[in-house]
């Protein structure tokens, strides 16, 4: 299958997490550092507006990165746009910002942040990537006002409703709340985030007429990606800002690591669409940095990048990467939370993050997964994910009993 390469832009990098049991405990970075006192890189970083809030931003911002220097060199180096949540290790990724934020000046950096909301829970199937319409609408200006005293500012730039799965999430009574505090001047903008269910979501943000930014997910091995392309075009026309994440599509190309997707051809692939004004790569390394900040000034797939995208298709390769559809959902005649199993499985083996996996699966019993009951799985994979055998060796891997 030949991808299509998209004809507008923008991009948004997995918001791949490394657990942190406080701010003061980080990942160590591989790579080099810049040198101390080293001048920022010549470079010339593409720039665009993010839709009406008129922020001009490179395409290329950071998302979910856990040292303390690298977010420094970041920001240093060109990048404006940080992204957290206060669901990011259990807040501490924010306090980790504040400490980077401290002395800067406030225009030299763009943040955005998001309310940790409960998930929608299925009976007896744990929970879902959906936000759902059961939290209670005052924690999102309670948790407002603490990511703010753990970032160490008076507003942030984006405050975003995160994990939107429907249209229905997006009204009352979460609107009139987020409404609120951006007339309060805690928020300049308010944003809805969506990797589930997106060109719908995205619409029904269009509709609404309220929000400012939309955050979606978007990569080249979504099924759908030609509807999710055509609703961010759609977004874009009608001024709303358009960040993109999920953009490595599970990093690797096999469970067992040894194909890296073309991490720098991913990017460019979806920031080739116009429409996409920045993303948020989460990087743990320099070199992951120095990476990002080379796409920035060429956006152009080489040939080599284009066939490197289609390897999987080649070597009949089905990846790591769930879009949480949740096709497979009514598919398992035993009930196991398919979507679920398939994300931490995602995080385990794609990004080799095997304790997001375990806090993916915290609600989530060894006696849910019920495949070893089972002669033949009936589920099939819209992106052709093996769930059996990913979910038992999901289980294997983190001393689960399956």
């Amino acid at each position: 299958m030949k991808l299509r390469r998209p004809t507008t832009r923008r991009q948004f990098l997995a918001e791949g997490s490394v657990g942190i049991a406080g701010a003061a405990l980080l990942p160590a970075c591989s790579g080099e550092a810049p040198a101390v006192g080293a001048q920022p890189r010549a470079g010339r970083s593409v720039v665009r507006t993010l839709g009406k809030t008129g922020l001009a931003l490179p395409v290329v911002s950071m998302g979910s990165s856990y040292a303390v220097n690298l977010v420094q060199t970041a920001l240093d180096e060109g990048i404006v746009y940080i992204h957290t949540s206060s669901s990011y290790a259990e807040q501490n990724h924010e306090r980790l910002l504040g400490k980077v934020f401290r002395g800067r000046s406030r225009d030299s950096f763009v943040v955005a942040t998001s309310p940790d909301l409960p998930y929608q829970y299925f009976l007896g199937r744990g929970r879902s990537r959906n936000l759902g319409l059961g939290a209670d609408s005052e924690l999102i200006e309670t948790s407002l006002d603490g990511s703010l005293k753990r970032l160490q500012v008076d507003a942030v730039d984006i405050f975003y409703l995160c994990s939107v799965g429907t249209r229905e999430v997006q009204f009352e009574p979460y609107l009139e709340a987020f409404k609120r505090v951006k007339q309060a001047g805690k928020a300049r903008f308010i944003g809805v985030g969506t990797h589930e269910n997106e060109p719908a979501v995205i619409r029904a943000a269009i509709d609404a007429e309220v929000w400012d930014v939309v955050l979606t997910a978007y990569n080249f091995r979504q099924s759908h990606r030609d509807d999710v392309r055509d609703a961010i075009r759609e977004a874009a026309t009608a001024g709303l800002g358009v960040v993109a994440m999920k953009t490595q599509a599970g990093v690797y190309w096999d469970r067992a690591r040894t194909r890296m997707i073309n991490m720098k051809a991913a990017l460019k692939w979806v920031l080739t669409d116009e429409n996409v004004h920045t993303s948020i790569p989460a990087f743990s390394t320099f070199d992951e940095l120095r990476e990002g900040l080379s796409v920035m000034e060429d956006l152009a797939l080489t040939p080599e990048e284009e066939q490197d995208l289609e390897m999987g298709d080649r070597l009949a390769l089905s990846g790591n990467f769930c879009q949480q559809c949740s096709r497979c959902r009514p598919q398992c005649p035993a009930g196991v939370d398919v979507p679920t199993w398939m994300r931490a499985s995602m995080y385990a083996f794609g990004h080799g993050q095997p304790e997001k996996a375990r806090r993916v699966l915290v609600e989530h019993r060894a006696a849910e997964l019920s495949c070893t009951d089972c002669d033949r799985c009936l589920v099939r994979c819209s992106l052709g994910l093996d769930v059996r055998s990913s979910s038992l060796e999901l289980a294997r891997s983190l001393g689960r009993n399956a």
